[in-house]
């Protein structure tokens, strides 16, 4: 994995009949579960599982760009890329993509909060040395 393969998640997405609605398309609500969903799953595979377990995830801002429509039985991937991360706070984009066509673009702001306390809890100053080096 190169060096900034660390900072990306990609995985599927399966679109439940619950995610369409009354206009027969994946309702808008639903992309920023999958964003959110997949941010998670970044942190899930490169965290510890001692620090996947102490810092939880909160969505601060989302900006969210809607492209193209997606309907039942499309193939779709969410592709996460960590931009920015600076002491509690990081930077997400997010794709959700059919085949090439990107059909949403999310820009998220997230805090880490500690499991327990849930106050702001910072990261690493370089959280290349605190997280999985096996996944850099």
């Amino acid at each position: 994995m190169s060096n900034s393969d660390w900072r990306r998640e990609q995985r599927p997405i399966v679109i439940e009949d619950t995610d369409i609605d009354h206009m027969g398309h994946v309702n808008n609500a639903v992309y920023l579960r999958w964003v959110q969903e997949t941010v998670i799953a970044h942190w899930a595979r490169i965290a510890p599982p001692k620090e996947f377990a102490r810092h939880l995830w909160i969505a601060l801002k989302h900006e969210i760009t809607y492209r193209r429509a997606a309907f039942a039985g499309d193939r779709l991937t969410a592709v996460a890329e960590l931009e920015d991360f600076r002491g509690a706070r990081s930077t997400y984009r997010t794709q959700v993509r059919r085949g090439d066509e990107c059909l949403a673009e999310a820009f998220s702001h997230w805090c880490s909060i500690d499991a327990v306390t849930h106050r702001p809890l910072r990261l690493a100053r370089n959280p290349r040395g605190r997280l999985n080096t096996q996944l850099l």
